[in-house]
């Protein structure tokens, strides 16, 4: 597949995505089952992983979103600036952030500080990718649904200057 100047192949089917987000809620139900969370989905890119894990998620919960970004072209820019924040009090709140990747962990960081200085009583994390330079980093994840490498990848979601988000499976750059 091409998308701009650059090409892709296949890295994740939607069937295994599909398969392994039922995992994910599965556990998340189990261990919050007598709470009730606030999920957090990071706009844009978290979108159809979150819409997908909300659905198997039978526990009564919140949910709300916030916008940030760090990325221009493949590359993290390093700087992360929040886009639209939230409007509603933390204080005491057990908090899911729904990410879709995990790259260098700029942004989830700069997050869960966040949400601990407004007085959350617990953040957690599900991702569903997670990159070398994450682990490498130690930045955490309760919940991962696959690990990578260090690999520029689209689709599900995730785009390339704004395009490739509308697929169902995921796809990494092919080197050429």
């Amino acid at each position: 597949m091409k998308i701009k100047d650059l090409e892709f192949k296949k890295l994740i089917t939607a069937d295994k995505i599909e398969k392994k987000i039922k995992a994910l809620a599965t556990s998340i139900n189990a261990e919050y089952k007598d709470k009730t969370p606030l999920f957090l989905p990071i706009l844009n890119g978290s979108f159809m992983f979150a819409s997908d894990l909300l659905k198997e998620v039978t526990i009564p919960c919140r949910i709300s979103f916030v916008k940030v970004a760090s990325y221009s072209g493949t590359n993290s820019t390093g700087q992360v600036n929040t886009l639209i924040g939230l409007e509603e009090s933390l204080f005491n709140q057990d908090i899911i952030i729904i990410e879709d990747i995990i790259d260098t962990g700029l942004t989830l960081q700069k997050i869960v500080d966040e949400l601990h200085g407004r007085g959350a009583k617990s953040v957690e994390v599900v991702a569903l990718l997670r990159k070398a330079p994450a682990r490498e980093k130690n930045i955490g994840a309760k919940y991962i649904g696959f690990e990578l490498e260090d690999e520029f990848v689209l689709g599900y979601g995730l785009d390339y200057d704004g395009l490739g988000r509308n697929t169902k499976d995921i796809y990494k750059q092919t080197v050429s």
